[in-house]
C-alpha cells in the first residue's frame, strides 16, 4: 500500500471516529483521538463510533460525478459525463488509454476503498483489546465490519477484474508492499469475509451496539443484517457462476416477491452538518447525461409507449448538447433530489439474480416467473414469449437488468461477465471498449517488479 493510500487511511479513520454525518448520525466527539490512541486504548464508545463511521467510508466515491456509478456508466455506455470543465470524461474514458497515473480517471476507485478496508481492519483488531463490551456486542461489530470489508474489496475487483487487487491490506507501514492477488484469490477472500461475517452476526445477540444510517433501516439488527450479508453473497456467487450457491444465499437474503422492489440497503445523504449531498443529482444535465441507446433499445408496452423504467429514469433535455463529437438529448432522472439515496442492493436485483442463477442451471421455466414479474411490474411490459434457449434467456435477463438497475453501477460488469462488451455501441470510430481499469500508478512505482496490471489499458 502506498504512502498516498496510507494518508487516505488516516483521514478515513479520523472521519470514521469524528464525523457526525451519513444521515445525520450523532457520533460522539472523542476530543480528536489519534489512530495510535485507538489502537492502544480502544473504548466501547470509540469502537462503536468507528463502526458507524465505516458506513461513511463505504459511501465514499458513490455520490460524486467521478465516482463508481458515473465512471462505470461511461464504460458501459449507459451515459456520458459531458462536464465542460474536464474533457477527460470523454477523451480518456471513451477514447483512452485508461491511465493509472490519474487518481480521478484510470487510477480511480482504489484508494478510497483501501482506506475503508484499513479502518475496518483497525476496528477488528481493537476488539481484542477493548474492555467493557460483551462478546455478543463484539461479534456484532465483527460481522458488520467483515461484511463491509467484503463489499469494499468487491468494488475494487469490479473495476480491476483480471488485473487483481491487494487482499493483505493490514501490513505495517514500514513493510514491503503487499502482493497483487489474482482475481480468483480476491474473490476467495470476499467469500471468506462474507461467510465469516455471517457466523459472527449469528452470535451477535438481538441488537447492535452502534447505530446505522436510515439507508439500513431494514437491516439494523444482527439478524436482519445477515439478510443483507447473504444478498451480497448471492451477487458474488453469480459473478462466480456458482448458481447453486447463489440460490442458497438468496434463500437466506431479503428476497421477497411480495415486497416492494425498492426494499433494500442504501447509501444515504443529507444536508446536515458534516454530511454530504448526492452529487449524481444533476437535473439540468450540466455533466451527467444518458446515452441515446437507452431510448432506442427500450422495448414497447402494449400501448406503444416505452418501458416504464425508461420513462421513470430518463428524460428529455431542454436542449440537445454536443461535446467532443457526442450529442445527446436525454439525461438521467434516477436520483430526483440532492438527498436521494443510492442503492447498494435491492429486492429487484435479488429477484433478477435468482432468475440469472436459474438460467445458469437451465431452469428456464422457473427463471421466467421472476423475469416476467419484473417485466410486468417494473417495466409494464408483456410477458416474455421468446425462445427458451441459453442465449435468448441470457439476453432477456440482461435487458431486464439493464433497465431495472439503470445508473446503479451494474451494466458494464454484467456485460463483461458474459463476454458481451463487444455489443456496446462505439459512438465515434476512435472510441474504445475497456474491460478493466489499470492498477494505480502509485501502487506500481513502489514495486520492483511491475504487475501486469500497471500497463495502460488501451481497450479494443
Amino acid at each position: 500500500m502506498t504512502s498516498t493510500t496510507k494518508a487516505l487511511v488516516t483521514a478515513a479513520f479520523a472521519a470514521a471516529l469524528l464525523t457526525g454525518g451519513c444521515d445525520a448520525f450523532d457520533a460522539t466527539d472523542l476530543n480528536n483521538p489519534g489512530l495510535e490512541e485507538f489502537q492502544n486504548n480502544p473504548t466501547p464508545v470509540s469502537v462503536n463510533t468507528a463502526a458507524t463511521g465505516m458506513l461513511i467510508g463505504l459511501r465514499t466515491s458513490w455520490g460524486v460525478q467521478n465516482g463508481f456509478i458515473p465512471l462505470l456508466a461511461i464504460l458501459g455506455r449507459e451515459g456520458y459525463n459531458l462536464d465542460p470543465a474536464d474533457p477527460r470524461f470523454v477523451s480518456e474514458m471513451l477514447g483512452g488509454p485508461l491511465n493509472g497515473g490519474s487518481p480521478a480517471f484510470g487510477g480511480n476507485l482504489w484508494g478510497q476503498r483501501y482506506a475503508n478496508i484499513r479502518t475496518e481492519n483497525t476496528v477488528l483488531t481493537a476488539l481484542d483489546k477493548v474492555i467493557g463490551m460483551t462478546e455478543e456486542q463484539k461479534n456484532g461489530v465483527r460481522g458488520f465490519a467483515r461484511t463491509l470489508q467484503a463489499l469494499d474489496l468487491l468494488w475494487v475487483i469490479d473495476t480491476r477484474d483480471d488485473n487483481g487487487a491487494v487482499i493483505d491490506a493490514d501490513i505495517p507501514p514500514t513493510a514491503p508492499p503487499a502482493a497483487i492477488a489474482s482475481k480468483a484469490e480476491t474473490f476467495n477472500r470476499i467469500v471468506a469475509l462474507l461467510d465469516q461475517g455471517q457466523t459472527d452476526l449469528t452470535n451477535a445477540g438481538a441488537t447492535f451496539s452502534f447505530p446505522l444510517s436510515s439507508g439500513f433501516a431494514d437491516f439494523n439488527t444482527p439478524a436482519s443484517f445477515i439478510r443483507f450479508n447473504r444478498a451480497i453473497r448471492a451477487r458474488v456467487a453469480v459473478y462466480l457462476n456458482d448458481w447453486a450457491g447463489a440460490l442458497t444465499a438468496l434463500s437466506a437474503s431479503f428476497l421477497n416477491t411480495g415486497a416492494a422492489l425498492g426494499l433494500g440497503a442504501y447509501h444515504s445523504f443529507s444536508p446536515g452538518a458534516g454530511d454530504i449531498l448526492n452529487g449524481l443529482y444533476d437535473p439540468e444535465g450540466r455533466a451527467l447525461n444518458a446515452h441515446p441507446s437507452l431510448r432506442t433499445d427500450a422495448q414497447l408496452r402494449a400501448n406503444g409507449e416505452r418501458d416504464l423504467r425508461f420513462q421513470a429514469k430518463v428524460q428529455l433535455r431542454a436542449e440537445p448538447v454536443t461535446t467532443q463529437g457526442l450529442t445527446t438529448d436525454v439525461l438521467f432522472s434516477v436520483y430526483t433530489s440532492p438527498t436521494a439515496s443510492i442503492p447498494i442492493i435491492r429486492n429487484e436485483e435479488l429477484i433478477l439474480l435468482r432468475a440469472e442463477a436459474n438460467i445458469g442451471l437451465t431452469n428456464y421455466a422457473t427463471a421466467l416467473v421472476d423475469l416476467n414479474l419484473i417485466r410486468t411490474t417494473s417495466g409494464g411490459l408483456p410477458n416474455y414469449t421468446g425462445p427458451q434457449t441459453a442465449g435468448a434467456m441470457l439476453d432477456a435477463l440482461l435487458y431486464e437488468k439493464r433497465y431495472s438497475l439503470l445508473f446503479e453501477g451494474h451494466r458494464w460488469i454484467d456485460l463483461r461477465h458474459y463476454n458481451k462488451l463487444g455489443t456496446l455501441p462505439r459512438d465515434l470510430p476512435a472510441h474504445k471498449i475497456f474491460s478493466r481499469f489499470p492498477l494505480p500508478r502509485s501502487e506500481c512505482i513502489i514495486r520492483s517488479t511491475q504487475p501486469a496490471g500497471c500497463a495502460l489499458e488501451n481497450g479494443t
